[in-house]
């Protein structure tokens, strides 16, 4: 280990951050839990049993097998099969891969979209400013799934069986992306409202430092603090938003499992008895969403400089 390395690590070993996150349990469970659940995810192909997309794995004739310990399950299929015969297992590794990859997605484009016009709301102000903020605004007064429900069906409605292909993930990331864009701009507006009062602007000003300059280089490190807490919460609101369009038909197709397309597919076959292909879903869905909300709290809590006292 380099000497610089060596120093970064004592660094944050001495930090108030790593000081909060050992003290406090929750949040050590969290991360364990929301790591070992995105390495799952993301190793879907090596764990699963069965690879859901190949038709060849599947057979009709296993269609509705119970989970173990439940009269007539299969060993083969501890968590039972769905109505399609496919091993709700390995349905769901592949279906928390799809979910977490369109929430990581979807916020990483309504950060850049929220972090742009968040900078040049709050740097440029006048006109700019007011444009901006009138946009968010008329955005922010539907809520984010009716905005998503609306510009979903306009897809669906313009390319038909293009949302039932692997486009249906882009084009989630995208419609939610864009519906949610404006919380974090205006998050981002407040902070380089009061940054951009202080004296290091003004000395970079003086220092004939240009515009994008200052806001990239100087503003926008002092405000990532509030964007990583909000990113992170948003990140469960993003999956939640992709889980409902599923429930709802606008989503993820059947033949591409999500969380929410695989809590769809079940939910007419609960009354018949087959209740863990919805339930099984939604309790990891329940959880992935729950461990990502825990950590967001502490996050809000640790870097918010009233509370820190390190």
């Amino acid at each position: 280990m380099s000497a610089v390395t060596a120093s970064r690590w004592e660094r944050f070993r001495d930090s108030y951050l790593w000081y909060s996150f050992r003290r406090d349990k929750v949040a050590i469970v969290s991360l364990v839990v929301f790591v070992a659940m995105v390495a799952a995810a993301f190793l879907a192909p090596v764990l699963a049993p069965t690879d859901p997309y190949d038709l060849a794995q599947i057979d009709i004739m296993n269609s509705e097998l119970p989970p173990a310990g439940l009269a007539g399950s299969d060993p083969a299929f501890p968590l039972g099969t769905d109505a399609q015969g496919r091993d709700l297992m390995s349905t769901i590794l592949y279906g928390t891969r799809v979910s977490l990859l369109i929430g990581f997605g979807a916020v990483v484009l309504q950060s850049l979209l929220g972090i742009l016009f968040g900078l040049l709301a709050g740097y440029l102000g006048g006109r700019v400013d007011a444009i901006l903020m009138r946009i968010a605004d008329v955005q922010l007064s539907f809520s984010t799934l009716m905005v998503a429900i609306i510009v979903g069906a306009i897809f669906k409605a313009s390319f038909g069986n293009l949302m039932f292909g692997e486009i249906a993930i882009y084009l989630l990331i995208l419609i939610i992306g864009i519906a949610e864009w404006p919380q974090i701009a205006r998050t981002v507006r407040a902070s380089v409202l009061a940054e951009k009062k202080k004296e290091y602007v003004d000395a970079a000003k003086v220092m004939g430092f240009g515009t994008p300059r200052i806001m990239f280089r100087h503003i926008l490190p002092n405000t990532l603090s509030p964007i990583f807490v909000i990113a992170t919460v948003q990140i469960a609101n993003a999956i939640i938003s992709e889980a409902a369009l599923s429930f709802l038909g606008l989503g993820m197709p059947e033949t591409q499992p999500s969380l929410g397309s695989l809590i769809k597919s079940g939910f007419d076959y609960i009354q018949s008895g087959s209740w863990w292909i919805t339930l099984i879903p939604g309790l990891v869905l329940v959880v992935l969403v729950l461990v990502i909300n825990l950590l967001g709290d502490w996050l809000r809590d640790v870097l918010n400089p009233r509370l820190y006292k390190g």
